[in-house]
């Protein structure tokens, strides 16, 4: 019975859990906040300080600590050789002196505002040099900048960080006055041990993981993909635990000696869910830890805290920004995305305080520290986002197009937008593009592309662009922005040019009738086709019979479509549908 009560306790603390990290993570990411910050607060307030539903936050923390292993295998799947050596200049010269600068300014303040002693002081300081992995990638890839040159040098910087946090653990583990870690091995030999550990794990990717991954793709057992996975990690991070030495370390080597395999992608699919659990349980037992007393008791602590290490990264990364020849307002960006403390400051601020260098008091102010700084990232990004989306260039006009002459104009410039505007470019045809999305047009200035901003759907604007002279308007506009009425008008006011128009589906084509002249393209229509095209053949369909199977196809689409616009009902012409399983 006690055993079925202990069971059924565990599943209600973990339904509460969930369901609080549920809730304020959609609530966040609602609000445009990350869910890092959700799953603090949930923490919180479900620890003992607040509504005391869920207990043992100490041995939670130790569990999730699993995921920031987790996380250095997924960085590490990402090294593959090529990559790194192409970014080896950001990794290795902005990285480092990012974490270098940043250390020794962070000590800095430290030490002329607070009474620790030095060791205190480096334990603590060094820490807060790192930023969140966990808080900026995320937002790099909500806002489509992860493969820009922006987002490469972000990510360059967060890449050397993960990999400063071995060295920044050994630093803590070195400077301890626990008497139980100072009878260890001595450092030489913890160096030997740790060359040879990384060397062992080498050897057994190259000779035992990846013929069992090869047997296994040949096997098609998908699960046990998922179950490599998990032996790759957890097997490393247990080797380097029994040696005394860091998990991280481990589950990084893991990741890079798979980076170049052809496995890489479907082991980052496969880890990603545990990875993702693991650290929001992570960021859970990090709010259930709060000292909130000690919060309470110095908060002016806290929060001046906070504010000079936001401004000390914000500044010192700003002027590395400007050294590396960044625009300032790029530098700007960089040093405000990078200004909070990380996720890693939380271990090893648990590193020193198990090495009596700092008290728990210390440690829980500390972290209150970090987390405030992550909450204000979300908003410095909001609220100077005028400041650094202006022109990127003197002269460059934001508020509209100007008329250079081109003889094509492309109104949109997102993924469709893009092909046909680089497509037009390759074959030396003026172009003027317009698009309505200012971070759309900055990440294309990164690129070299020059995007006008306004609003392509109004005369006067197409006007003021040179649509009155272009022999061609072509409209690569997302969604369902395009009707009748709108194509009646640009051919009014635009008789010479000739119309292109991109169509979400049939829908919109209905929609928007466009006259005989027109050329509407439907997103998916070639490329459904195209994959029909290449199914067929490798069925073994002769060219002739593919030919003639999307030949029979386009007429019978188009006298059906042709139907739909004349009637405006979708269900008009379903008589020329090839419905799947007629055998007609």
């Amino acid at each position: 019975m006690e055993e079925t009560g202990g069971s059924a306790g565990m599943l209600v603390e973990g339904f509460v859990l969930l369901g609080f990290a549920l809730g304020f993570v959609l609530l966040f990411r609602r609000l445009g906040l990350g869910a890092t910050l959700g799953y603090l607060l949930a923490g919180v307030v479900v620890g003992p300080q607040v509504l005391g539903l869920a207990g043992d936050a100490e041995d939670k923390l130790h569990f999730a600590e699993l995921g920031i292993t987790f996380l250095l295998f997924v960085v590490g799947l990402e090294l593959a050789p090529q990559r790194l050596w192409r970014m080896r200049k950001e990794i290795f010269g902005l990285g480092f002196a990012q974490v270098g600068l940043c250390a020794v300014a962070i000590v800095a303040i430290a030490a002329l505002t607070t009474r620790f002693t030095f060791a205190a002081v480096l334990a603590l300081g060094l820490p807060l040099a790192l930023s969140s992995t966990a808080q900026v990638l995320p937002m790099l890839q909500s806002a489509g900048r992860m493969k820009t040159p922006f987002g490469e040098r972000a990510f360059a910087i967060l890449l050397f960080q993960d990999l400063s946090i071995i060295p920044l653990i050994t630093i803590v583990a070195a400077l301890s006055r626990n008497p139980a870690e100072q009878a260890g091995p001595p450092g030489w030999q913890l160096g030997l041990m740790t060359v040879a550990a990384v060397a062992g794990l080498v050897l057994a990717g190259a000779f035992l993981l990846r013929p069992l991954l090869k047997l296994i793709g040949n096997l098609g057992e998908r699960e046990m993909f998922v179950v490599a996975g998990l032996f790759a990690v957890i097997g490393s991070a247990a080797l380097m635990a029994w040696l005394g030495l860091s998990t991280a370390l481990g589950a990084f080597v893991a990741g890079v000696m798979l980076a170049s395999s052809p496995f890489r992608h479907e082991l980052e699919a496969d880890v990603e869910p545990f990875r993702s659990i693991l650290l929001g349980l992570f960021f859970l037992a990090v709010g259930m830890v709060l000292d909130l007393q000690a919060i309470a008791e110095r908060p002016f602590f806290v929060l001046i805290g906070a504010v000079l290490l936001i401004t000390a990264k914000t500044g010192v990364i700003f002027l590395i920004g400007l050294i590396a020849k960044m625009q300032w307002r790029s530098a700007l960006a960089l040093g405000l995305l990078l200004s909070q403390g990380g996720e890693f400051g939380f271990v090893l601020f648990s590193a020193a305080e198990q090495g009596l260098l700092i008290s728990s008091e210390a440690s829980s102010l500390f972290t209150a520290i970090v987390t405030l700084s992550m909450a204000t990232t979300p908003f410095l990004m909001k609220f100077t986002a005028n400041i650094r989306k202006a022109p990127a260039k003197d002269g460059e006009e934001r508020e509209g197009p100007v008329n250079e002459g081109a003889s094509a104009l492309v109104v949109g410039y997102g993924r469709f937008g893009q092909t046909v505007a680089q497509t037009l470019a390759a074959a030396k045809i003026g172009l003027t593009v317009i698009d309505s999305d200012i971070e759309q047009i900055d990440v294309a200035a990164e690129f070299g592309a020059k995007v006008y901003f306004g609003n392509g759907t109004r005369m006067d604007l197409l006007r003021q662009a040179g649509a009155g002279e272009a022999e061609a308007i072509l409209f690569c506009i997302d969604g369902d922005q395009i009707d009748h009425a709108l194509l009646t008008e640009v051919h009014g006011a635009f008789p010479k040019a000739e119309i292109f128009v991109r169509a979400y589906d049939r829908r919109s084509v209905i929609k928007m009738k466009p006259g005989e002249n027109d050329t509407v393209v439907r997103e998916v229509y070639e490329s459904a086709l195209k994959m029909a095209r290449l199914a067929l053949r490798e069925l073994g369909g002769s060219e002739s019979n593919v030919e003639e199977a999307e030949a029979a196809y386009r007429k019978a689409d188009m006298e059906r479509l042709k139907m739909q616009i004349e009637s405006g009902d979708v269900r008009s012409g379903m008589d020329h549908m090839y419905v799947p399983g007629s055998h007609s």
